[in-house]
C-alpha cells in the first residue's frame, strides 16, 4: 500500500463511505479516527485499524485524528501513550495537529451527564458490582429494575456532584444510564456511565475521582472531533446501540458538527500468537518474554525490532483486506511479505552460524585474496563488494559429513564442494578431539577454479558460504520462532487449559560463537541483510553495536507462505 497516495479500496467501508459522499452527507467530509487505550503497547492487529483510519483519510482526501481514550488511570501510564505515538510514525502516519485524548473533554462530558441527569436519562445507582452483574439478566431472561432506578431527579444530581466531589468510597456508587432492563441487547440494559476511582492519571492528576465509562466517552469524543467514520472491531457490533443511544441523548449539538456514524469490521486474528492486550501483558509481566519488544511478541515495537519494515506491514494489512467476519490470517502471509521486501533490497552477506575450522593445507600461509562478490543478484544495482579469502576458513558444521547419505551435496571425506564467490575445494584430512568430536578439516583448492580460471567451469553439486577466519568478526545471533506451537492458543481455553500451555519452549534459540564477514564490522542497529542460506537478519537495535554484533533472525528464507499458494492452485 501506497501510504501517500493508496488506491481507491472497494472494501465494504469505502463503498459506505462512496454512498455517503454521493450523497452530500457530512458536508462531503470523511473524517476518522485511531483511538487507542494507553494502557499497552499496539500489536499487529492495531496496524491494520491504524493502516484502515489513516487509509480511508488519505484516499478520500479527509483527515484522520489519534485520540487516546484515557479514562481508566488504573491501568494506562505515559510510557505508552509514548509508545504508541512512536507506532504510528513508524507505520509512516501523521495525524498533523489532531493529537487528542479524552481527557480534553472530562469538563465537557460532566456538563453533558448532568444534561443527561436532568432529562431523566440517568441515575445513580447503590448497587455494587456484583449486585449490577445480578440484576441484568442472561441472554435468555431480562433483567430486573435497581431498586435506585426510580430516584428523583434532584436526588440524582444531588448524589452525582458528591460523587464528583470526592464524597464516597470507590465502587459505593455509579451513575448509570437509563434504557430498557428487558432489552435483548446486554449493552442496553442501563449500562455504567460513570464510576468513583481514585487514581491518578497520566494528564490531570487527582483533579477527579469520577471517570466516565469508555462506552460513554468513546461516542461523545467522536462528535466533539466532528468524526464522520467512526470505524472499529466486530465486537463492538452489540454496543452500536449504545453508541447511538448516547447521541441521541446527549445535547452536544453547540460543539461539534454532524454526527458520526459508527461501522465495524472484522479485527486481525494472527495464527500462532495471541492478540488480547490482557495476555500480551501477562507475558511481559511474567517474564515469558523479555519485554513488550521482544522479537517474538506481535506487538509493534516487538515486529520492529525483529527487523520487520513498515512497508511489509502494511502490505500485509493490504492484502488481508478488509472483512466483515472474523477469521485467522496465516502468520506466513506476514512472513512472505517482509521476506518479499528484502529479496529485493537487503544486502546478501556470509554468515557462519555453527563454525567448523578449514585449513587449506596449498594456499599459500601469508596470502590474502579480495574477492569480489555480488550484494544482490535481484538488485544488480546494489552493485559488489570485496571479501577476503585466506589460508583458513570457516564454514558451516552442517556442511560436513563424515559418513554422508546419498544426495548429500556439501562436504565430506575426499569430496569437494564449491565455496561460494571462490574456489572449489577437496576435503583431504578430518581432525577430532579425545572425545570423537570434529573440530578440523584440512583441504586442498583448485586455484584454476575461480571464475575465469581453466577449471571454473568444473560442475559440482554442492556450494557453501564461508568467512575468513582471520578476518571473520564474532556475533551473537538470535533466531527466533513462533511463541507459540499452536496455530490458536486460545482454543485450548475451552478445554480448561492455559494458553500459557503452548508456547513454544523453542521460540529462541541463541548462538554465542558466530562468524560474519568484516563487511558486517560497522552494521547500523536495525539494518537489515540476507544471510546466505541461512534467512534475513537484523542487527538488534538496542543490543548490537560495533564490537559486539548481535543479529535477530527475521524469517527463514523458507517461504511457507508462497508453497500454500502453490498448493491451493494444484488443488482447484
Amino acid at each position: 500500500m501506497n501510504k501517500d497516495n493508496p488506491p481507491l479500496s472497494t472494501n465494504f467501508i469505502q463503498n459506505i463511505i462512496n454512498e455517503d459522499l454521493k450523497n452530500g452527507k457530512n458536508d462531503g467530509r470523511v473524517h476518522t479516527r485511531f483511538p487507542p487505550e494507553p494502557n499497552g503497547y499496539l500489536h499487529i492487529g492495531h496496524a491494520k485499524a491504524i493502516c484502515l483510519n489513516f487509509g480511508l483519510a488519505i484516499a478520500n482526501k479527509g483527515l484522520c485524528n489519534l485520540r487516546f481514550d484515557d479514562t481508566n488511570p488504573s491501568k494506562e501510564d505515559i510510557e505508552y501513550v509514548e509508545s504508541i505515538q512512536a507506532d504510528v510514525k513508524w507505520l509512516g502516519f501523521d495525524w498533523e495537529d489532531r493529537l487528542f485524548y479524552a481527557s480534553d473533554y472530562f469538563d465537557k462530558l460532566y456538563e453533558f451527564t448532568l444534561g443527561l441527569i436532568k432529562s431523566g436519562n440517568a441515575y445513580v445507582c447503590d448497587l455494587s458490582a456484583q449486585e449490577i452483574r445480578e440484576y441484568r439478566g442472561t441472554l435468555t431472561e431480562p433483567g430486573k429494575d435497581s431498586p435506585y432506578r426510580n430516584r428523583s431527579i434532584e436526588e440524582n444530581l444531588d448524589l452525582f456532584q458528591r460523587m464528583r466531589e470526592g464524597e464516597f468510597p470507590d465502587g459505593s456508587r455509579v451513575l448509570r444510564a437509563k434504557i430498557d432492563m428487558a432489552s435483548p441487547n446486554l449493552n442496553m440494559r442501563d449500562p455504567v456511565l460513570y464510576r468513583i476511582l481514585r487514581s491518578t492519571h497520566h494528564r490531570t492528576g487527582d483533579n477527579w475521582c469520577i471517570y466516565p465509562m469508555y462506552d460513554y466517552a468513546h461516542p461523545i469524543s467522536d462528535a466533539l472531533e466532528s468524526i464522520t467514520h467512526s470505524i472499529c472491531t466486530l465486537e463492538f457490533a452489540d454496543h452500536r446501540p449504545l453508541y447511538d443511544w448516547v447521541l441521541d441523548k446527549v445535547d452536544y449539538s453547540g460543539d461539534a458538527k454532524g454526527r458520526p456514524q459508527q461501522i465495524e469490521f472484522a479485527r486481525l486474528n494472527l495464527s500462532h500468537t495471541v492478540m488480547s492486550k490482557r495476555k500480551l501483558r501477562e507475558l511481559v509481566m511474567e517474564g515469558y518474554v523479555d519485554g513488550w519488544d521482544d522479537p517474538r511478541m506481535p506487538t509493534i515495537s516487538g515486529l520492529r525490532r525483529r527487523g520487520y519494515t513498515p512497508e511489509s506491514i502494511r502490505d500485509f494489512c493490504d492484502r488481508i483486506g478488509v472483512a466483515k467476519r472474523d477469521s485467522v490470517v496465516d502468520i506466513a502471509l506476514l512472513e512472505h511479505c517482509i521476506r518479499e521486501q528484502l529479496n529485493q533490497h537487503a544486502p546478501r552477506v556470509m554468515a557462519v552460524l555453527r563454525p567448523l575450522r578449514v585449513i587449506i593445507d596449498n594456499y599459500p600461509e601469508d596470502q590474502v585474496e579480495w574477492l569480489e562478490a555480488e550484494n544482490n543478484p535481484e538488485n544488480p544495482s546494489m552493485g559488489s563488494r570485496q571479501i577476503p579469502f585466506s589460508r583458513e576458513i570457516f564454514i558451516e558444521q552442517e556442511d560436513f559429513m563424515e559418513n554422508p547419505p546419498k544426495k548429500f551435496f556439501r562436504l565430506s571425506p575426499g569430496g569437494e564442494i564449491r565455496l561460494k564467490s571462490a574456489y572449489i575445494i577437496k576435503c583431504e584430512e578430518v581432525v577430532k578431539d579425545e572425545n570423537g568430536a570434529i573440530i578440523e578439516l584440512h583441504c586442498s583448492y583448485d586455484p584454476d577454479s575461480r571464475s575465469g580460471g581453466a577449471t571454473s567451469g568444473r560442475k559440482i553439486k554442492g556450494t557453501s558460504h564461508w568467512v575468513s577466519a582471520q578476518h571473520a568478526i564474532k556475533a551473537k545471533v538470535r533466531l527466533y520462532d513462533h511463541l507459540f506451537t499452536s496455530e490458536d492458543p486460545d482454543d485450548c481455553e475451552e478445554e480448561g487449559a492455559d494458553y500459557k500451555s503452548q508456547l513454544n519452549p523453542d521460540s529462541l534459540r541463541v548462538l554465542d560463537d558466530c562468524r560474519v564477514e568484516p563487511s558486517l564490522a560497522a552494521a547500523e542497529p536495525g539494518s537489515r541483510f540476507q544471510f546466505l542460506r541461512q534467512g534475513y537478519f537484523c542487527a538488534d537495535a538496542i543490543d548490537s553495536q560495533e564490537g559486539h554484533l548481535v543479529f535477530n533472525r527475521i524469517v527463514s528464507l523458507r517461504d511457507t507462505w508462497a508453497k500454500i499458494q502453490k498448493e491451493n492452485r494444484s488443488n482447484q
